[in-house]
């Protein structure tokens, strides 16, 4: 029997691949195309949590001194299992999530490269190594490490149940701690399937990776039980929720939030590649992606152009859940409403509809949403200032480059974006002045598939990072030593100090950086 398969089996003891612990109340988890119960999952309250934790607390101390070399064999182990079994999972997230199968398999194929990375890079980036003890502390050698903090809390998206909560999960094992997953109440099945995957592959370190299903109430217990950190993925209005709640025990939080985020398409751009990479950033996965692409500011020269090559591509696009569909439905249907609200808005303040819209044709059927285009929207509208998540895309003309910039920065949210330019030069000052955590040229998205690079955002689309050396220490403490090689003739941190000892020091720093001016 598949992990897929065991998702459907209900005892007494077990709701799914999850261990129930005393809970008795469950949740169905329905697949959005056709409304079949994907699994039953149990509502795990705070006693639940806190058990999980209790576990996971011990299996941290083991985890952690497994070393460097120890976790990165287990690690290993798993990322065979999930590539071995990919097809499986796949099969689950395009049920349970929506999306078509072959966007599920770049999803986990996209995770198991980052499972290597971190796995691969942690002794390099956390082990012990000396540092110069200056000129202060000569007589000392100086030493950094970055140890685990223990049991990290994360609480994952619908969106990508695979690869976002992997970019914390991965990082927070390789950098030896103990990871309790909630994932969301709308992709349990998932998140079950990784920690049933991740027992079978590390038997011997089975605690390490637990999960927790249920509502928010089941992640707010994250918070309160506590854990020692907690990385969250969502809305922002969430995360502030979230952030409330860790902050009455002190626990630090990782936030990874909303996007709005835009593409510049200057003179020089390729047109083509621009609007291929503007149409698979917008609508891909249905929209429902924090680093796609929502708001393109194309220049006067190109504009035209631009708009032509979009609406082309847009019109061949076809939602739907059979496997020739280039996107499945939205997994949460309220998201629709959301969608339908800024399409809307924008069309009241008299932006143009060149596909979709809010008419019939523009919901073909229940839980799916038409790719929308939207020209000579007003920048004060929702679907400007607001994160839609949806398949639409507003198109803007701008007088140049530095206007399309001044536009794409004029938001509250921070995470992504992308410069389309022939100028590399010109790109690169682009993308750094950019109000973002990570800007791509010429492409889309693909800072995310370069496990070296820190993804995260500034802004309302939070703080801290995932992925790469950033991400290995995110899930670390920093552990300072020094050790005393020789005395000192004079010993400066003593009472017993000489009385001219300060005045010798005094003129020893005049010396060495008076100088400077």
């Amino acid at each position: 029997m598949s992990l897929a398969e065991q998702l459907d089996t209900v005892t007494g003891a077990a709701a799914g691949t999850v261990d129930r612990h005393a809970t008795t109340e469950t949740f169905e988890s329905t697949a959005p195309a056709s409304g079949a119960v994907v699994g039953v999952f149990p509502v795990h309250d705070e006693a639940a949590v806190g058990e999980t934790v209790t576990r996971a607390r011990a299996a941290a101390e083991r985890w952690a001194a497994l070393g460097f070399d120890g976790r990165k064999q287990r690690l290993s182990a798993y990322r065979g299992y999930l590539a071995r079994r990919m097809h499986e999972l796949a099969d689950l997230v395009h049920r349970e999530n929506g999306k078509p199968h072959a966007d599920a398999i770049l999803e986990i194929t996209l995770a198991v490269d980052h499972l290597a990375w971190a796995a691969g890079h942690a002794r390099k980036t956390l082990g012990p190594r000396r540092v110069s003890p200056g000129l202060l502390a000569a007589n000392h050698a100086a030493y950094l490490e970055y140890q685990p903090l223990g049991v990290v809390g994360v609480i994952g998206p619908w969106n990508y149940p695979v690869f976002t909560p992997m970019g914390s999960i991965a990082y927070a094992l390789a950098a030896g701690n103990a990871v309790v997953f909630k994932p969301s109440e709308h992709t349990p099945a998932v998140g079950a399937w990784l920690a049933a995957a991740w027992r079978a592959a590390v038997p011997d370190s089975a605690d390490a990776f637990q999960v927790v299903t249920g509502y928010g109430a089941t992640g707010a217990a994250l918070c309160r039980v506590p854990v020692d950190k907690l990385a969250f993925t969502g809305s922002a209005a969430t995360g502030k929720k979230v952030m409330a709640a860790c902050a009455e025990t002190l626990t630090p939080v990782l936030m990874e939030l909303g996007g709005k985020d835009a593409m510049i398409v200057d003179d020089d751009a390729d047109v083509a590649a621009a609007a291929d990479a503007a149409v698979w950033g917008a609508m891909s996965n249905g929209g429902q992606t924090c680093i796609g692409i929502e708001r393109v500011y194309a220049t006067e020269a190109v504009y035209d152009r631009f708009v032509d090559a979009v609406t082309t591509q847009v019109r061949s696009l076809r939602p739907g859940a059979d496997g020739e569909a280039t996107y499945g439905p939205m997994t949460m249907s309220s998201q629709i409403e959301v969608v339908r609200r800024h399409v809307a808005d924008a069309e009241a303040a008299g932006a143009r509809v060149v596909t979709g819209g809010t008419d019939a044709d523009a919901f073909p059927a229940e839980g799916y949403v038409a790719p929308t285009v939207l020209l000579d929207v007003p920048e004060t509208s929702a679907a400007v200032q607001e994160e839609t998540f949806g398949p639409t895309l507003t198109i803007t003309r701008v007088r140049d480059a530095e206007e399309a910039l001044q536009r794409a920065n004029a938001t509250s949210y921070g995470l992504a974006g992308a410069v389309f330019s022939a100028s590399k030069d010109k790109a690169m000052d682009l993308a750094r002045r950019m109000h973002s955590g990570m800007t791509s040229i010429n492409s889309v998205l693909t800072f995310a598939s370069v496990p070296a690079l820190p993804f995260g955002g500034v802004g309302d689309s939070g703080f801290g990072r995932i992925h790469g050396e950033d991400g290995l220490k995110e899930f670390t403490r920093a552990k300072a030593i020094t050790r005393q090689r020789v005395p000192l003739p004079v010993n400066l941190m003593s009472f017993g100090r000489p009385a001219n000892a300060a005045d010798a020091l005094a003129r020893v720093m005049g010396m060495v950086h008076g100088r400077h001016r």
